[in-house]
């Protein structure tokens, strides 16, 4: 009987955990979380800088300000890629986040308009 119980209870264990790896678990990924972003103009017509909150779900970047959007991701060891777009301005940008939570890197315009510069970002809590 003693037996029985203990094999009922290992098989219920392996049960538990075959089921909760089968599960897709939800991993927070590093860089998630608010940022703020200034984006300073080096070359170009553009305006000369800006400051902006994003923010990172998921390695996913995103900006609810409605100015413009971003369609932009964050790999898991910091690089970004994103373009910024408003009408049919267009900006690419590429840089790294770093996990002390800084980060940097530089953005240009594509069309009419020429402009790059450089972008700085800083983790917010």
């Amino acid at each position: 009987m003693r037996l029985q119980i203990l094999t009922a209870v290992a098989l219920l264990s392996l049960t538990a955990e075959a089921s909760a790896a089968a599960k897709k678990v939800q991993v927070p990924h590093r860089y998630d979380g608010a940022w703020s972003i200034e984006v300073v103009t080096l070359e170009g017509p553009c305006d000369r800088a800006y400051r902006y909150g994003v923010q990172i779900r998921r390695g996913v970047a995103t900006y609810a300000g409605g100015d413009f959007s971003i369609n932009g991701r964050v790999t898991g060891n910091g690089s970004v890629r994103a373009v910024i777009s408003r009408g049919s301005d267009k900006a690419d940008v590429s840089g790294r986040l770093g996990r002390q939570g800084t980060g940097g890197g530089t953005w240009n315009t594509t069309g009419l308009i020429g402009c790059s510069g450089r972008w700085n970002a800083e983790r917010r809590s």
